[in-house]
């Protein structure tokens, strides 16, 4: 006979949900409303987590900005949340694959067929760690809705544990419950949801919280990064004709230029945008522009500092 499993009846996200004890006897509409209605609690639980959000995001810049990468683990829905935040970093900040992982229980096969059983090892992410290479510069995020998964907190303890002083890399913990901070963890976030609609379903408002706070996490890094320039994704990667579309109005927004010619200066820069917007503004050809970024640490806003007061304000 199999052990027991421990009894995880005392986490918030575990309970019953006073609002919801008649949930299979409400109309259509009643669901609708209830389920709107408990959303609420996303955002005021976001609103509680502000600060120690940033505290995370402010501990792993230094890292972040020296080549370090952003490392999220986790099972079920927790771990594809972290998969698809990865996923997203390279075509939305044309960041190197490698730079924003997500590790899931189960592999990518588990993105798509449940494999919850392979989440109660506490070791068994160290064969998807290990070949990392992991350094003080990367920073290793569990996710875990309750607080509780093995393998996700295996990944924390593992980092602490087998990797020399040196080597290892900021760790943080992402919850929705109210837990003290583990030993293996540097940071602490709680997202205090609450009780599910459906008791136990945190792909509900525990996943809406987290997918924010990740998104929020990989974002502002990407920000300070230099990634983005005003409120503009200057380093998307124009693949497609969506995308295309996208960096030919950015460069028209920030040079005043038409579109027909934002177009024609996407061409000529190789399809980088940043690029395109230096040799418009300092006149200098691609290869020049290119290099000036880069010496620059692709920061826009240094390339073009002598130029943008004398920028046209309207298209041309």
């Amino acid at each position: 006979m199999n052990p027991l499993p421990p009894d995880r009846a005392t986490l918030l996200t575990e309970q019953r949900n006073p609002a919801s004890m008649n949930l299979h006897a409400l109309s259509v509409r009643e669901i609708v409303d209830l389920i709107q209605e408990e959303d609420r609690e996303v955002f005021r639980a976001m609103k509680r987590a502000r600060r120690p959000i940033a505290d995370l995001i402010s501990a792993a810049e230094p890292g972040f900005l020296a080549g370090g990468r952003l490392v999220y683990v986790g099972a079920g829905t927790s771990g594809r949340l972290g998969v698809l935040d990865a996923s997203e970093a390279p075509p939305t900040f044309c960041v190197p694959q490698g730079r924003v992982i997500g590790l899931i229980a189960g592999g990518d096969a588990a993105l798509r067929r449940s494999s919850e059983g392979l989440e109660d090892d506490p070791g068994g992410v160290w064969n998807e760690l290990e070949p990392l290479g992991l350094g003080e510069n990367d920073t290793v995020i569990a996710v875990t809705a309750g607080g509780t998964t093995p393998y996700a907190l295996g990944a924390l303890h593992l980092c602490k544990t087998r990797l020399a002083e040196g080597r290892r890399p900021l760790t943080a913990l992402i919850a929705c419950v109210n837990i003290p901070r583990p030993g293996d963890a540097d940071h602490l976030v709680v997202l205090k949801t609450g009780p599910e609609v459906l008791t136990g379903s945190t792909r509900m408002k525990a996943g809406t919280a987290t997918k924010m706070t990740l998104n929020i996490i990989s974002t502002t890094l990407m920000i300070r990064s230099g990634r983005v320039h005003e409120n503009l994704m200057v380093d998307v990667r124009a693949t497609n004709d969506k995308l295309r579309d996208r960096a030919a109005r950015i460069i028209s927004s920030l040079t005043g230029l038409s579109r027909s010619r934002s177009f024609d200066l996407l061409e000529r820069s190789g399809g980088e945008v940043k690029t395109a917007v230096v040799m418009h503004e300092t006149g200098l050809g691609p290869e020049q522009a290119a290099a000036a970024l880069a010496g620059l640490n692709g920061r826009l806003a240094d390339a073009i500092v002598p130029r943008q007061g004398a920028r046209a304000t309207g298209p041309s």
